[in-house]
């Protein structure tokens, strides 16, 4: 796993968007339609906007999906992920496809549709980030590293719920679902690359354990040290934890205009 330490999220943000833009057109030179998965949250709040920007890229042969979803919210609810995917991305560039996972249908029906739909598809690029409790997509600890379907069932712990409180996404504790559907562990490691966007300070404890823990179902993130092609990107914030030994092997990004490589 790469890990590199941006300035801050703007700079973050934009070199996300840059290493997306660049693979993305490298793919679509050689292949007909790519697969993008996408995140929410506001650790995609610049990676998305960015990326929506950079040039040259055929979105008419990309198909995206839909990382996770609360069960039972409806996509005008302000936290909705659909709501938030089609305003901050889907709505802004010409897709082939999109698929949602609409919380508001039957849990078991979307289950089925949405495993039917991505079990056999190859994932070409995963955006997503981390959670306060190191959770990956909406995987909370202790997370099942062996599920084989893409997408799962899942109920949401309360370190979980407590940060979309946090984040302002709800009023009350009492107002955040307790279940959502999540693309599984091991969907996620079957993507070719991954670029995991993680800042803010509320996030340095987990970035941490994810980074030099051990790679444990109770740290759901820190999985991500064994896929091939993930990059951890960092702000000086959420990486206010890391020891000395581990920065040593971070890439630090400089004071002046953020590049591609």
């Amino acid at each position: 796993m790469r890990t590199v330490i941006a300035t801050d999220r703007n700079q973050m943000g934009q070199w996300v968007a840059r290493q997306a833009a660049d693979f993305l057109r490298s793919l679509l030179a050689e292949q007909e339609v790519v697969t993008l998965v996408v995140a929410t949250g506001s650790s995609q709040f610049e990676v998305l906007d960015s990326l929506v920007q950079q040039p040259d890229i055929a979105w008419e042969r990309v198909e995206g999906f839909h990382l996770d979803e609360y069960l039972g919210l409806h996509r005008s609810h302000p936290a909705s992920f659909c709501g938030y995917l089609e305003q901050r991305f889907v709505s802004r560039v010409p897709l082939r496809s999109f698929f949602y996972l609409d919380g508001t249908r039957e849990p078991q029906e979307l289950l089925a549709e949405a495993n039917s739909k991505m079990a056999q598809r190859t994932i070409d690029l995963l955006l997503c980030g981390i959670g306060e409790n190191g959770h990956l997509a909406f995987n909370d600890p202790p997370a099942d590293f062996e599920a084989t379907a893409p997408y799962l069932l899942v109920d949401l712990d309360e370190a979980c719920r407590r940060q979309q409180v946090g984040e302002g996404w709800f009023d009350s504790i009492a107002d955040v679902p307790t279940q959502a559907i999540s693309m599984s562990v091991k969907k996620i490691m079957s993507a070719q690359k991954i670029l995991c966007s993680v800042p803010d300070r509320r996030k340095a404890e987990a970035v941490r354990n994810t980074l030099v823990g051990p790679v444990t179902p109770e740290v759901p993130a820190s999985i991500l040290q064994q896929h091939p092609d993930a990059h951890l990107v960092l702000d000086q914030s959420s990486a206010k934890l890391l020891p000395e030994d581990a920065l040593r092997e971070c890439e630090q990004l400089g004071a002046g205009p953020t590049t591609g490589g």
